[in-house]
């Protein structure tokens, strides 16, 4: 345990049949998926077994099961795939306005509304073949970052959240605060004790609120009435009620007018929004990315000439 595998001395198309073998469950349908048929999948299976010292999948019944280490394979042999599939696909150039190509984004509903329309904007004039995909984040980035940013292109998230991997500057934003227009408990200005007092509406991925985080060090700690995964929502749960809600002030500006709430300043100078696009440096040099990283340049340096706050 603990050696240095040698990679030069392992046949990578037993890649695909582990990610067949534990998905399928069944070694018929892992080789149909494939391409091999059932011998040459059972000898698959076989060589992976040695390999692991372990059954993989074990017959409980009519049917095979998992094993524990077979379970624990299972989100990584995935992962591994995708890996591969994007490091074998990588090119050295790229004709964005002739060629056909598909870029996965990971990000917040805030992310991809306020930054990623401009995105789309532009792939839709100068790149009309390219596609963009938007996925929710997923659960473990923060734990898992290396892995979540292998199987995308892209994850657009705000600094102090992440290090170690590299990224490109997008924009600035600062956090505004949600209140009824009929909650008549706030004046023209709100104060600390409003927030103490108040019951809350938050976004449940605190990683993505840094500011609503301070709130703790400044000796808050938010009655939180609702949480939600989505930005956007958060006008509707504020409107005629007692609730209060941070939002980002591009993205009140965006959602203006569609429930009747104030924006109204913090009363505490909340950490700012410093949002990047990160991507595994295994994409560094591949030029469809290349072509990705520069335009998200030009979408961020759009949104740049206005600071946040000012009009």
């Amino acid at each position: 345990m603990g050696g240095v595998l040698n990679l030069s001395g392992l046949d990578l198309n037993l890649v695909l049949s582990l990610r067949a073998l534990l998905e399928e469950r069944n070694v018929t349908r892992a080789g149909q998926r494939i391409g091999l048929s059932q011998p040459a999948m059972s000898a698959a299976l076989a060589r992976l077994r040695r390999h692991f010292d372990d059954e993989l999948l074990s017959r409980v019944g009519g049917q095979y099961e998992l094993t524990a280490l077979g379970r624990a394979l299972l989100d990584r042999t995935a992962t591994a795939c995708d890996l591969l599939e994007r490091v074998f696909s990588s090119r050295a150039d790229f004709t964005a306005g002739r060629e056909e190509h598909e870029f996965t984004l990971l990000a917040s509903d805030y992310a991809a509304a306020v930054f990623g329309a401009g995105l789309v904007r532009i792939a839709h004039a100068e790149a009309p073949r390219v596609r963009l995909h938007f996925r929710r984040l997923p659960a473990d980035v923060t734990e898992d970052t290396a892995t979540v940013l292998s199987t995308a292109d892209g994850l657009l998230m705000p600094h102090g959240v992440i290090t170690g991997f590299p990224a490109v500057e997008l924009f600035t934003d600062r956090w505004v605060v949600l209140v009824a227009e009929a909650n008549d408990e706030v004046g023209d200005r709100l104060t600390m004790d409003d927030l103490a007092r108040l019951p809350w509406v938050i976004y449940q991925r605190t990683y993505d609120a840094p500011a609503a985080r301070q709130l703790s060090m400044l000796g808050i700690d938010p009655h939180v009435e609702i949480s939600v995964d989505s930005f956007q929502v958060l006008p509707y749960l504020v409107a005629g009620t007692r609730r209060i809600a941070l939002i980002q002030q591009r993205l009140a500006e965006r959602l203006s007018g569609v429930a009747a709430v104030r924006v109204m300043e913090a009363p505490y100078e909340a950490v700012p929004v410093q949002m990047a696009l990160w991507w595994h440096p295994g994409h560094t040099h591949d030029a469809a990315h290349i072509w990705l990283r520069e335009t998200a340049a030009r979408v961020g340096a759009e949104l740049s000439p206005r600071h946040p706050g000012q009009g």
